[in-house]
Formats: structure tokens, C-alpha cells, sequence
């Protein structure tokens, strides 16, 4: 029983971080909201690697990470953004449904997952942590971006990235060794060391791995289509050459 609880224990700490992430951010601590999210995404990485070490993965699992998905990587890094750059501006009612784009198009990536799961070792669309990720961190720049235009036009990008057929590469299947995981309490508890010692550094060390995953998919796809216009099109030359003949 014991044993069939432990991943879940790290989903409902993901869960419990993304609920205190949108607490801090109304309490005027997008910052350290901000950090939260990312030591989210450490858990939501362990979680299934745990559940699929003990052999003990189940609907119920895989229910509650999408649910605390959403909060964390949805909900949370969203109202991170609109309090730091969204919330002096006119026009709220439109500012308000951007923000709300953002989550939306996380459930729906989130629901579409569960009930189509992984294509060929493939995420279709980008994970929902990967675009809470980035835009956490790019709210912890906050004051180095003026642009609230700029943060929009993210924020939009993120959300189409999220319910896209883009396909980007799943790392879920990466396995440790049991050596491996004896170390996994003291990664862990390093690296929210790090978070909260070191902010801002934690975040670009993150923000660019995070940013290229992101336009990698892009590129991926970008390829494969040029890659199939170009055999098109070298099938009709070849069409019209025996045609000819």
C-alpha cells in the first residue's frame, strides 16, 4: 500500500506548490510563485519515473498529475504573468481572456493526453510543464522585459504550441538505475536549495533548455514538411518526365 502511494505523494506535492505558488501571487510574491513552479517541475518529473520504477502506475496516477498539472503549469504561471505585467493595463476584459487562454489550452492538451497518450515515444503538442516553465521564468525577468506585448504574444504562442499536432520527444521512458535513485532525495533537496537561494540563476539555466525544447518541436515539424514538399514535388517533375518519354 505503502508503496503504491509514494509517486502520488509526489504529485500532491506538485499539486500542494502550484496552490501556494497562486496563493504568493496574490500576496504580491510573483517571484517566489515563480520558483515554486519550477521546483513543480522537479516533482511532476519524478513522479512517473517513480511510479514506473516500483511498477505500480495507475489510472488513478495518471488522473491526479494531470490534474495537478493544471494548477501548477497551468493556472499558476498564467496569474504569475498577469500580476507582473498584465494588471495595470486597459482594456481588462481582453487582458483576462488572454490570461485565461493559457490554462485552457492546457486542459485541453492535458485531456487530449490521457486520452490518446504518447505517439511513438512522442509527446503531440507541447507538455504543459515545459510551457508553464517557460513562462514562470520569463515572469522572473520581469523587470528586464517592458513589453507587455511581448509577454502576450509568449503567453499565445505557449497555448497554440500546447493543443498543436507539433510533435516533441518524450523523455519519459529515460530510466534510472537503483543506484541512481538513492541519490534522487539529495538532487532533490538541492536543487530547492538552489531555487531558493539563487533564483535568478536557476531560472536562465532552465529558461534556455526550456526555450530550445520548444523550437526544436518547430523545427522538427518545419523539416518534415519541407521534406515532404520537396518528395512532391520531385514526384510530379518525375511524372511529367515519363509523361513525356
Amino acid at each position: 500500500m505503502i508503496r503504491h502511494s509514494i509517486p502520488n505523494l509526489f504529485t500532491v506535492g506538485n499539486l500542494f506548490l502550484g496552490i501556494i505558488s497562486i496563493m504568493l501571487v496574490f500576496h504580491e510574491r510573483p517571484d517566489l510563485a515563480a520558483i515554486l513552479v519550477i521546483v513543480a517541475m522537479l516533482l511532476d518529473g519524478l513522479d512517473g519515473r517513480i511510479a514506473r520504477a516500483l511498477k505500480v502506475q495507475s489510472e488513478f496516477g495518471k488522473e491526479l498529475d494531470s490534474l495537478s498539472d493544471v494548477v501548477s503549469f497551468g493556472v499558476a504561471p498564467a496569474l504569475i504573468v498577469y500580476w507582473t505585467a498584465f494588471q495595470h493595463l486597459s482594456h481588462q476584459p481582453l487582458v483576462w481572456m488572454l490570461t485565461a487562454v493559457f490554462p485552457a489550452c492546457g486542459a485541453l492538451r492535458l485531456a487530449r493526453f490521457n486520452a490518446q497518450g504518447n505517439v511513438a515515444g512522442s509527446f503531440v503538442g507541447l507538455p504543459i510543464p515545459a510551457a508553464g516553465g517557460i513562462l514562470a521564468t520569463l515572469a522572473l525577468f520581469g523587470q528586464q522585459i517592458k513589453s507587455p506585448a511581448f509577454l502576450m504574444g509568449c503567453m499565445l504562442a505557449l497555448s497554440f504550441l500546447m493543443v498543436s499536432t507539433v510533435r516533441y520527444p518524450s523523455f519519459k521512458m529515460v530510466r534510472l538505475s537503483r543506484r541512481a535513485w538513492r541519490w534522487v532525495p539529495f538532487a532533490l533537496a538541492g536543487a530547492v536549495v538552489l531555487a531558493v537561494r539563487f533564483p535568478g540563476q536557476l531560472s536562465r539555466f532552465l529558461f534556455v533548455p526550456l526555450v530550445l525544447y520548444a523550437l526544436w518541436g518547430i523545427k522538427q515539424n518545419v523539416d518534415a514538411l519541407a521534406y515532404y514538399v520537396f518528395r512532391r514535388r520531385r514526384r510530379e517533375v518525375e511524372d511529367g518526365v515519363n509523361r513525356e518519354a
